[in-house]
């Protein structure tokens, strides 16, 4: 060891839901009134609006390692309740004597900006090193990187974690709330398989495409093993074919991807189900040559400036039926969550509006803009906290809060250390990509390569009147654990085509359907500090 100097349980049937579908239209009125006309499904408990707040690259250690126990030396200060249950994090054995090349070690609040890891698809596999959990610093570690010294970085670094001094919000939450210790990456590898299988459950059925032609390619980047019509699996971050801001605003020239099959979107149409993705940035600042240019930035706290809008972080703008490539706005705000111009894809200003006029969608996709979503490298906790708290304290806030739950999730590890060992439920055998041997074990369902997983542990919390309080849930689950939580409280169906929402677990051991609880959390955006 090399020494550092630091430089449902079954739910009740809700009452009938207030929010209706809509259909597609371009007139405000006309659109209101046909969405009136139909009648969505019901929610199978008492849950009639979800909102998926999805971050940026943590892993569970990384921000709950230590957790209930946070040194109090800087920072804000924080003391957990005396009956908060264990979690499963970094015990002494770990934090003195770890397996890895440099023992974990606390980032201090003035530390949050950090350079951002290797979170690739085989890197990651390499990392777990057939599950002895080992071999971090040599495959996922990056401690020297372009915006040093407001970035840190320092050998190790891949090992580190924050604590309640820093991620106070969040430690906050738990406290409060329900927080699960064992959900997983579905998949190894970066943002985009994480935003696809929160959506479908699907990384495969992904085809490359070529900006200029508009025609199918081949493109190694963005298929992974391709059939004969070239679709494969996407293990990487490729921009999405159906969004006129991808290529950095066209910018470069690089192939696109476009996936088929269908999403969590497309079954809640079905269902005429009000939903939305908002992300920060959708909203464009210009056009160019017919396409819509999304230009808005915004600098973190370190004073680092990073475009708003990331095209391969929203996993709607994929598919064909759910994208909106113009970035056109919705019709009115009442239209928000129906069917028209915007075909539910919208900007995070949107999602205040909708929840200032109480018209919240029944399903909510939350999607920071780049220096809020808490990825290493231009983000960071501070400014996630920012993000994450505003949002939450106006649902809090509002009148559809006594039937809402926020879900927090994050779409990959960024490659930070966690030291559990993830089950290998999916195997893939491409000798090629896949660096485990693990991967080449486990059944491979459809047939389909380079979706092994489970990844690495990442956070996950669920807030709301109906979740327990203070609890610590165990059940395994992985991201598409909160698609299947959608599919069966309005009854879509699954989505089909070996998606992995036919095996993954529930998230009912977060909930308590029957004794929701009147206290609200209103935390200080800054500090993460309880105010009342």
């Amino acid at each position: 060891m090399r020494a550092r100097l630091r430089v449902a349980a079954t739910a009740t049937v809700a009452a009938a839901s207030v929010l209706l579908a809509g259909c597609s239209g371009g007139d405000t009125n006309q659109v209101a009134n046909a969405a009136y006309s139909y009648k969505p499904a019901q929610p199978a408990t008492p849950i009639q609006h979800v909102v998926v707040i999805f971050g940026e690259n943590i892993s569970f250690d990384h921000y709950f390692g230590t957790y209930p126990n946070a040194t109090n030396s800087d920072g804000t200060p924080f003391k957990a309740d005396r009956h908060t249950p264990k979690v499963n994090g970094l015990s002494k054995q770990l934090l003195t004597h770890n397996p890895n090349a440099y023992d974990p070690k606390r980032l201090a609040p003035s530390q949050a900006l950090t350079c951002d890891q290797n979170h690739g698809y085989g890197p990651e596999q390499k990392a777990v090193d057939g599950r002895k959990m080992d071999k971090f610093v040599e495959n996922t570690e990056t401690d020297k990187c372009t915006g040093q010294p407001v970035l840190f970085g320092e050998p190790g670094l891949v090992m580190d974690y924050y604590d309640g001094n820093t991620v106070t919000a969040m430690w906050n939450y738990a406290q409060h709330y329900a927080l699960s210790d064992n959900s997983f990456d579905t998949v190894y590898g970066p943002s985009t398989p994480g935003a696809l299988n929160l959506i479908s459950g699907q990384t495969h059925g992904v085809q490359a495409m070529d900006p200029k032609t508009g025609k199918p390619t081949t493109d190694a980047y963005a298929v992974q093993s391709p059939d004969k019509n070239g679709i494969g699996t996407v293990t990487n971050d490729p921009d999405p074919f159906y969004d006129d801001c991808s290529n950095s605003n066209g910018k470069s020239t690089n192939n696109l991807a476009a996936m088929h099959g269908q999403n969590i979107g497309d079954l809640l149409n079905q269902k005429h189900v009000t939903w939305g993705w908002f992300q920060g940035g959708f909203k464009p600042t210009s056009t160019a040559n017919g396409k819509a240019v999304c230009g808005a930035q915004h600098t973190n706290v370190g004073g680092i400036a990073a475009l708003d809008y990331s095209p391969h972080h929203n996993p709607f703008e994929y598919y064909k039926s759910t994208a909106n490539p113009k970035h056109l706005p919705p019709t009115s705000v009442q239209a928000i969550g129906r069917t028209d111009q915007a075909n539910h894809q919208y900007d995070t200003s949107d999602f205040d509006a909708a929840v200032a006029a109480n018209n919240l969608p029944a399903v909510s996709f939350l999607k920071a803009g780049e220096y809020q979503d808490g990825h290493a490298g231009y983000s960071d906790p501070l400014d996630e906290q920012a993000f994450i708290v505003k949002e939450i304290n106006q649902l809090q806030k509002s009148k559809e809060w006594s039937s809402t739950a926020v879900v927090l999730a994050y779409d990959d590890s960024d490659g930070w250390y966690d030291h559990v060992k993830s089950p290998t439920v999916n195997g893939s055998k491409d000798a090629a990509l896949d660096q485990s041997a693990l991967c080449g074990k486990a059944p491979v369902s459809g047939g389909y390569a380079d979706r092994c997983g489970y990844g690495p542990r990442l956070p996950l919390l669920v807030i709301s009147p109906y979740a327990k309080t203070n609890h610590v849930d165990h059940s395994l689950t992985d991201q598409t654990s909160i698609l299947k939580f959608i599919e069966d409280n309005w009854r879509t169906g699954q989505i089909g085509d070996h998606s992995f929402d036919q095996r993954a677990g529930s998230l009912n051991g977060m909930f308590d359907f029957r004794h929701p609880s009147r206290q609200k959390l209103i935390l200080d955006p800054k500090t993460g500090a309880v105010v009342h």
